[in-house]
């Protein structure tokens, strides 16, 4: 089987799989006790902050670790609730993903304003200049890079708006890290990402918060990560995800995703040129260069394509691994202007670091031949 769904989890590092059983053997005990075997888990624990603090270029004490990026997410929205005005306005792209959307709109029923991306799935910076110019919202929420297509959004430029204008910015760079590099990130407000996005463990992730002013957590029940989210810490799973971010950070100095972009645009041409019809979504701006999302044209549905690849050995996705198995069309999709009715026909190719060319040629390969099957089966019209 040839995975092609790293956008919705990737397989563990030996490098941090080795980290986590390190971590298992030598650090056993709780970092909040007082005693050595405590304490040494503590130093631990916050030696892998500091890493990650230097890769992000922000303070090792504005690092909260939490259990993922669903739970950072939440984490800003409750904090939002608690800490600002009950008047103010949260703003929030309409290309998030459900952790950041579904949270907002239950906590600002009423207070929540979308930000509409354009037609290539990006979130003009201009635009939110502009809107910052007529009205001040208390937070604005736009993600890095987008789950389902890979597209890169203005976040850099976007903090530095929100900044002048004293507005704080969240920033959800889950499918950026490991991708592209974190450095900069740490210069941003609020900043959400997840371990097994990049190779680490499942279960465990982090929030970069604000350097000042108080922190409104979302549990309750202990004084862990300065008060901010309490719960023991899961150490080897932080030592784990650490090593894992190291790893991609030394690919990334060495530029080793220039050639694996090629492979993936390889791979988009061919696809274009032998199926008449397709569409890469977000095709013409700047995208994360192992994702490749496509409109195709095959009168099928989009489950029994993907069904049928799975079949074939490729594992693809239908968009968002949290949304998959809804009848309702993608959000981002809609927000493209991909029209309801084609919205069943988009799959996305994502992969991986240990993805080879010869795997996006086999892809090619699987999916042509899926295509022309679909074509001649009756009953598919």
């Amino acid at each position: 089987m040839l995975y092609f769904d790293h956008n919705a989890t990737c397989p563990m590092l030996p490098e941090a799989r080795d980290a986590w059983l390190e971590a298992v053997e030598r650090y056993p005990g709780n970092p909040s006790s007082l005693h050595r075997v405590g304490d040494r888990a503590d130093r631990a624990m916050n030696l892998a902050r500091e890493k990650l603090a230097a890769m992000l270029g922000c303070h090792p004490l504005d690092i909260v670790f939490t259990s993922g990026a669903t739970e950072s997410a939440n984490l800003v929205m409750r904090h939002a609730a608690a800490a600002y005005s009950e008047f103010a306005s949260i703003w929030v792209s309409s290309i998030e993903h459900p952790c950041v959307t579904q949270p907002w709109r239950f906590l600002f029923p009423k207070r929540g304003v979308p930000l509409r991306s354009d037609e290539h799935g990006v979130v003009r910076l201009d635009a939110v200049e502009s809107a910052l110019e007529k009205r001040r919202p208390a937070l604005v929420a736009v993600m890095a890079a987008n789950n389902e297509t890979g597209v890169i959004q203005p976040w850099s430029g976007i903090g530095e708006v929100c900044r002048e204008h004293g507005v704080d910015y969240f920033c959800d760079a889950t499918q950026w890290l490991g991708r592209l590099p974190a450095k900069g990130l740490g210069s941003v407000d609020f900043v959400a990402g997840s371990a097994h996005k990049f190779g680490g463990p499942r279960g465990v992730g982090f929030l970069k918060v604000k350097g000042q002013g108080a922190f409104q957590g979302l549990f309750r029940g202990g004084m862990q990560e300065e008060g901010r989210r309490a719960g023991t810490e899961n150490v080897p799973g932080i030592l784990s995800m650490v090593k894992a971010m190291e790893v991609r950070e030394s690919a990334l100095g060495q530029r080793a995703e220039e050639p694996r972009r090629e492979w993936r645009d390889s791979f988009l041409r061919e696809l274009m040129a032998r199926l008449p019809g397709s569409q890469v979504l977000g095709g013409q701006v700047e995208r994360l260069w192992n994702t490749a999302t496509v409109l195709l044209p095959a009168k099928d549905c989009r489950q029994r394509f993907a069904v049928r690849l799975d079949k074939a050995g490729f594992a693809v996705s239908t968009g968002s691994a949290c949304a998959s198995g809804k009848e309702e069309p993608s959000p981002v999709l809609l927000s493209m202007g991909v029209a309801v009715e084609d919205t069943s026909r988009v799959l996305r190719f994502s992969a991986g670091w240990e993805t080879t060319e010869s795997d996006w040629k086999a892809l090619l390969n699987g999916v042509l031949r899926v295509a022309s099957e679909s074509d001649s089966t009756p009953g598919m019209e």
